[in-house]
């Protein structure tokens, strides 16, 4: 059952999480209007996609229908947002489809990836729910390790399947590989010192800020940066050369 929204505190970074995501849907459906490429298409489709899930939940959280509280064995409560969860579960595997798309990865490597990616999603889940500090810490562990597994093969497959690309669409891949790695890597700090670790070495105001600007960034800046590159993107498959837009 929702737990009731409280006035203040971290609803205002949720609301910020919401317009921020609602503004990147905007950009994406402005920018992708009229566009006739079949491979520009499936891309921007992705992105948008990816930002209206999280628009909408993003607002379930602000609004307070996508919180939750959990009592843990010592008597302590845990506020707990599960709709950032239901969030990760869609979007994350649609920006891994992003990058196999963009490397030309096949079927195996990306069956793989979104299989490392949900498992890892879902054991967070039970560690957010898990009424034990430690096996809180130790789901924690799981999802982590889940998570890791994930960034080594996405590193070797879309280096291996980009090889066969051109040198433009390589930097671009190597560039949001990069970035995705970068960021995927502070969710578990941020998880496991906030609130929701219990170790509360950071309060849920920060917590839940430094989420929405990880969320911003790996969902409407990747968004935007992956799409201003036209040509590339259509080239993808087809070993030319294009070269980065400007």
């Amino acid at each position: 059952m929702a737990a009731p929204v409280t006035p203040g505190s971290e609803q205002i970074w949720l609301w910020l999480g919401t317009i921020g995501m609602a503004l990147g849907l905007l950009y994406f459906l402005g920018r992708g209007w009229g566009v006739k490429d079949t491979k520009l298409k499936q891309f921007y489709a992705i992105n948008i996609f990816v930002t209206t899930i999280a628009m909408s939940m993003y607002f379930a959280m602000a609004t307070g229908f996508g919180l939750t509280e959990v009592e843990l064995v010592d008597g302590t409560v845990l506020d707990i947002y599960w709709a950032r969860y239901a969030d990760w579960l869609f979007t994350t595997p649609l920006l891994l489809l992003d990058l196999a798309l963009l490397a030309d990865s096949d079927r195996e490597t990306i069956y793989t990836l979104v299989g490392l990616d949900v498992f890892m999603i879902a054991t967070g889940l039970i560690g957010a729910f898990a009424q034990e500090a430690i096996w809180r810490i130790v789901w924690w562990g799981i999802s982590t390790g889940a998570l890791l597994v994930l960034l080594y093969v996405l590193a070797g497959t879309l280096s291996a399947a980009a090889a066969n690309q051109s040198s433009a669409a390589q930097s671009l891949t190597n560039n949001l590989k990069n970035a995705l790695v970068v960021l995927w890597l502070a969710y578990p700090v941020v998880w496991i010192i906030g609130t929701e670790g219990t170790l509360s070495f950071i309060p849920l105001y920060t917590e839940t800020a430094a989420f929405m600007v990880l969320d911003i960034t790996a969902k409407v800046g990747y968004g935007a940066y992956l799409l201003q590159n036209h040509d590339i993107l259509k080239s993808v498959g087809d070993g030319t050369s294009a070269q980065p837009a400007d």
